[in-house]
């Protein structure tokens, strides 16, 4: 883990806001580029790293490792309505510098011998599986990305990975929820990848057999409030079938097995 002052390289809105009725509306999503020599040499696709956003906010931030690429790591956050910390983020120029530590966390465990991965991703919880997709397609596996957002104003996938779209309005892809796409292709994947809202985890578990998950091995990653990232605060502890564990240390990565859900908040 490095402790690290990092220099802005690019920091720009690649997606527009959209409203939600049932949460804090999303004024956009941001692509940052730091230069971090010493944590992009250690990054595994599933980590994650803590950044200090500014005066008002007192506690460091979690986001995973979006991308990386020689010397320099890339952040993809959205930044909602009263946010912040995500706020003061987005207004930081090319050239300045922001404090940041890590890499943090277990990240995701990819098995050589699956040829097929099924990688999910709900709304930015496309940070952490672009890294996971662009990795996996190095190491010669078959990467097929299900993901789902509000519209097709918010469809940020690269056209190197194939990828398949639900969208809440039907403006691209499917109408519908990401899980629906599950039966489809949840039979011919080796591992299964996710990452998105508490929700989405928990139809994943409750109708496993129903979307063709059940006996598959699901890798989720858990986004959680935290308060120091390193396990003092035990602020994100979670409860799973093995105990109390922290998510900053015994984490991000769960098995979807692993976790008790109902214990957890949306």
């Amino acid at each position: 883990m490095k402790l690290i002052d990092a220099e802005i390289i690019d920091n720009h809105q690649v997606l527009p806001g959209h409203r939600h009725v049932q949460a804090r509306g999303i004024l956009g999503s941001w692509l940052i580029w730091l230069h971090c020599p010493d944590i992009a040499r250690e990054a595994k696709p599933g980590q994650f790293v803590m950044v200090r956003c500014g005066p008002e906010t007192t506690l460091p931030r979690p986001f995973s490792i979006h991308q990386v690429n020689d010397d320099r790591i890339a952040l993809f956050y959205a930044v909602r309505e009263g946010g912040r910390g995500t706020g003061w983020l987005a207004e930081q120029k090319v050239g300045a510098s922001v404090s940041i530590f890590g890499p943090l966390g277990n990240g995701f465990s990819l098995d050589p011998k699956s040829q097929n991965l099924l990688l999910v991703a709900g709304g930015v919880g496309i940070a952490p599986l672009y890294f996971l997709a662009r990795h996996a397609i190095e190491k010669n596996h078959k990467v097929t990305l299900l993901y789902g957002t509000a519209d097709g104003n918010r469809y940020p996938i690269s056209p190197e990975i194939e990828a398949v779209a639900a969208t809440e309005d039907g403006s691209v892809g499917e109408k519908g929820l990401v899980t629906d796409l599950f039966p489809r292709f949840a039979e011919r994947a080796d591992q299964v990848f996710a990452c998105g809202p508490m929700p989405m985890y928990r139809d994943m578990f409750n109708r496993q057999r129903e979307l063709k998950l059940e006996g598959r091995p699901v890798q989720v990653s858990l986004e959680v409030r935290m308060g120091c990232g390193v396990g003092v605060c035990y602020g994100c502890t979670v409860k799973t079938k093995s105990g109390l564990k922290q998510v900053c240390r015994e984490g991000p990565i769960f098995e979807l097995d692993e976790v008790l859900w109902d214990g957890l908040n949306p």
